[in-house]
């Protein structure tokens, strides 16, 4: 996807957040429906059947005929494409769609045809929306030949892009057979073994001390009141300011990566169940819920799925993915392992050799090591890589 800053006026605005709403409603109405069908009422309405109850209620209501069919056929679409990922199990199952938080939608060419798009000067192009007339962009880079679908979204923060949908090429291997293993943390957020420690930016402290302020005004505030409304506005700025931060982080550090390197390793993490949340109620208050929730937002914060997701955008079969397991606890120096070479949450100090480091970049080696041995060996070469102890051994300066 290429996405492009929307300016739309404030009469354009108008006529898309009317799309953004009929395309949420028809989506929700196909949730509903589908909920509704069981194996023994029958198989629930495709993509067809739903289209031409859509004719029906369009003559019904001329609210819903005022809008663009295009938009609303397309949530169909969107509807039953999901439909099918889930079936497939490659996906969730679709849920419902709420305003404020899910505002967009999708415009395909009919036939095949690519849509509208014009550049008016060196910062500016335009895009023809449906029933909405040509919609400014900021043109910040070239907008890719041939774009037969875009979708328009309003994040929270009240900001309109535009997305063109394209596959960009992937970045080309350097061919210097140069490896490199990635080890992503909290403190630091990605760790090379080159020794580089690298962090993804956030706010800064007065941003900080103003989002606080915010989120205790915001607890103060009446449910379904104006100033609440107006002051999750803002945090909601507060906190785009710090996605845009780390994307921006994100996108420049896998193209350097993706451009040094021939093999990327990291490291095989659930994500999910790592951020899971820990729960608590008054009666069973539960431990260490509040330390859980803060090294959740901490993890969120560093990006690590969309650190491992672009990697293998841009490096495809180049990313190892390794078993993390005692990689942290591993000395590189001699394959020693065991929890006391862990002195401190940045030293990392074997016990047998002595070694001295820094425990992320040590991890970071170890994990380029697996995976420079597994691709050796894959080729049927010969497995360059020093092996790695999977068991922890018993500290030889104890006792």
């Amino acid at each position: 996807m290429s996405r492009y800053r929307l300016r739309p006026t404030p009469v354009q605005q108008e006529a898309l957040l009317r799309h953004c709403s009929h395309a949420r409603y028809v989506w929700n109405l196909a949730v509903e429906q589908n909920t509704w069908w069981t194996p023994r009422r029958g198989p629930a309405p495709g993509f067809a059947e739903r289209c031409r109850q859509l004719t029906e209620a369009r003559a019904d209501n001329r609210w819903l005929a005022a809008g663009s069919v295009t938009v609303q056929q397309q949530a169909l679409k969107d509807f039953a494409q999901a439909i099918a990922n889930f079936l497939g199990g490659t996906h969730r199952r679709p849920t419902w769609r709420k305003a404020g938080r899910h505002e967009g939608f999708r415009i395909v060419g009919r036939r095949g045809t690519a849509w509208d798009v014009r550049r008016l000067n060196r910062k500016t192009g335009e895009v023809k929306v449906p029933k909405v007339g040509w919609v400014r962009f900021r043109w910040s880079r070239p907008v890719p030949d041939g774009v037969k679908s875009f979708r328009v979204t309003r994040d929270r923060a009240g900001r309109w892009h535009v997305a063109f949908a394209t596959v960009p090429a992937p970045v080309p291997a350097p061919g210097n057979g140069a490896a490199v293993g990635v080890d992503r943390g909290v403190t630091v957020s990605a760790a090379l073994s080159t020794g580089d420690l690298l962090h993804a930016p956030g706010l800064t402290v007065k941003e900080a001390e103003r989002l606080q302020w915010l989120v205790r005004k915001l607890s103060r505030c009446k449910r379904g009141s104006t100033r609440r409304t107006r002051i999750k506005a803002a945090i909601a700025r507060v906190k785009a300011r710090q996605a845009d931060r780390r994307k921006d982080w994100i996108e420049k550090t896998t193209t350097r990566l993706a451009r040094e390197f021939d093999v990327i390793a990291v490291e095989d993490l659930n994500i999910g169940g790592m951020t899971r949340t820990a729960r608590g109620t008054t009666d069973n208050p539960g431990r260490n819920v509040r330390q859980k929730a803060g090294l959740n937002r901490g993890i969120l914060a560093a990006g690590w799925g969309a650190l491992a997701r672009r990697l293998e955008d841009k490096a495809p079969g180049r990313l190892v993915k390794v078993n993390p397991a005692y990689t942290s606890l591993t000395c590189h120096s001699c394959g020693h392992c065991a929890p006391v070479n862990r002195e401190s949450q940045a030293v990392f100090r074997c016990a047998a050799c002595g070694h001295r480091a820094n425990a992320d970049v040590n991890a970071a080696r170890n994990i380029r090591d697996i995976a420079v041995g597994r691709t050796v060996t894959a080729r049927g070469g010969r497995a360059v890589a020093q092996p790695v102890n999977r068991e922890p051994q018993p500290d030889l300066l104890s006792g």
